[in-house]
């Protein structure tokens, strides 16, 4: 999902274009664990935008934002303005493109993971 374009006047969020996101960035995003959590949802929310309130994460509302950075300057996400709801979605089609199969492993392996230790 690229960038979304809003509208003149309209508070745009910086995204890394598609060449600019590095592998290295991607893997420190999703090594925490509550970032991993938003990716995860955001993966199993398919092509649906959802706002920053529609996660329940175990973290203040300062920390979520910054996962939220974090997040979208890794080029993981990409954030828009819908009033005045930030939206996400996850940039599944640039990652694929950039890195192939590589989304697909992580969430795979975080699946099993979460069923080895019984968290899911």
């Amino acid at each position: 999902m690229p960038p979304a374009t809003t509208a003149a006047g309209a508070r745009d969020l910086p995204h890394p274009a598609r060449e600019e996101i590095r592998l290295e960035s991607v893997l420190h995003a999703l090594s925490d664990p509550v970032r991993l959590r938003i990716v995860r949802e955001l993966a199993a929310a398919g092509d649906e935008l959802l706002s920053c309130s529609h996660f329940d994460l175990p973290v203040t509302k300062s920390t979520t934002t910054h996962h939220f950075r974090v997040l979208r300057e890794s080029g993981l996400v990409c954030q828009t303005y819908r009033g005045t709801a930030k939206m996400n979605g996850l940039r599944r089609d640039d990652l694929d493109a950039l890195f192939p199969g590589l989304l697909d492993a992580l969430l795979a392996a975080a699946a099993r993971q979460d069923a080895c230790l019984g968290t899911d």
